[in-house]
């Protein structure tokens, strides 16, 4: 009898024997599950990140991220007194070993010389307007070697701008591009689908692409039924040149029209306040930059807002900037005041 009640006392602690290492194999499966369970919920947080990241990077400007106007200046002024240093080296070099050289060399060495403009002009124009491009031909733009002669002598680049038919390749892109093989005066956009609403599209486009091709002191915009007088445009843009960033123009405000069937509506009147008055713009039919503002819109053309009008669109980009307005009376295209460097043909 005492041994078998002693067997029965010894049952239940073999049992709990037996219990216990089962209870810690299950502990450690669970912990075990619970550990790749957490592992593969960090490992798909970060794929996430990563995936949302480079979305955001996709949709704010294609991988380039926006940076601030402070920043962007700070660049532009660093780059253009690295480039200014670099050119006044290289004229330096250049005269001691052939003399005086030209002001707007920019680059000289043994074989070729390549003359620095001080303002590239663009001529805004478009399908079926090859009459228009044939007057200012024959008034005040040079054709043939004449036209380089006037970029390399004077330091003033022009070339029509104009961009691509909505019908890739039909009638309208192969006449530009017979005209082009012609005179080879014109800048072709690309990337720009040729039409009269895009027109402020158009010119953000133009002032990126001619600050990247040209590295001009000033860029100029104006419309292809307007005459230069490019000798006197050379004098005035000289007075200006102890001015990094600025904006020159025929300055303007005026009504915002917000009835859709007015020529000059503009679907975001609302934006203009109460009052509905633009601010103060350089008028369409002529205006100019200067280098570090062509490159400030080059740098950020993906984030700056276009409205209804070209010289509105320019405008609005300059309010925020440490620009400065120059009001310059002779810029009036539509009227013809004393030394005049532009009218309407």
């Amino acid at each position: 009898m005492q041994i078998r009640d002693g067997l029965r006392r010894q049952a239940p602690s073999a049992t709990g024997a037996m219990r216990s290492p089962m209870s810690a194999m299950m502990l450690a499966m669970f912990a075990t599950m619970a550990s790749f369970y957490v592992a593969g919920r960090l490992w798909q947080d970060a794929q996430n990140r990563v995936y949302l990241i480079k979305e955001l990077d996709r949709r704010t400007g294609q991988g380039r991220s926006a940076i601030s106007v402070d920043d962007t200046l700070k660049v532009v002024s660093c780059r253009q007194q690295g480039k200014r240093l670099a050119s006044l080296e290289m004229e330096l070099a250049a005269a001691k070993h052939e003399g005086f050289v030209g002001k707007y060399t920019s680059e000289t060495n043994a074989t070729h010389s390549r003359k620095k403009p001080l303002v590239v002009i663009g001529i805004m124009t478009s399908f079926g307007r090859k009459n228009y491009r044939d007057a200012v031909r024959k008034s005040w733009l040079p054709t043939g070697s004449l036209l380089k002669k006037l970029e390399d002598e004077k330091g003033i680049a022009v070339r029509f701008i104009v961009g691509r038919s909505a019908n890739r390749g039909d009638r309208f892109d192969r006449e530009i591009d017979d005209e082009n093989r012609s005179t080879n005066d014109f800048v072709i956009l690309d990337d720009h689908t040729e039409s009269d609403e895009e027109l402020p599209k158009k010119t953000k486009r133009y002032f990126a692409n001619a600050a990247e091709t040209f590295d001009a002191e000033f860029y100029a915009k104006v419309n292809d039924d307007i005459y230069i007088n490019v000798d006197t445009l050379s004098a005035m843009l000289e007075t200006h040149w102890d001015k990094p960033r600025v904006y020159i123009g025929c300055m303007k405000s005026g009504e915002v029209f917000s009835e859709a069937t007015h020529k000059w509506y503009e679907p975001d009147w609302w934006k203009f306040g109460d009052g509905k008055s633009y601010f103060r713009h350089a008028s369409g039919e002529m205006f100019i930059v200067s280098r570090a503002v062509a490159q400030f819109i080059s740098i950020n053309r993906s984030v700056l807002r276009t409205y209804a009008h070209d010289d509105v669109s320019v405008g609005s980009w300059m309010i925020g900037l440490a620009v400065k307005h120059v009001n310059e009376a002779k810029l009036c295209c539509s009227s013809w005041p004393s030394g005049a460097m532009c009218s309407a043909l």
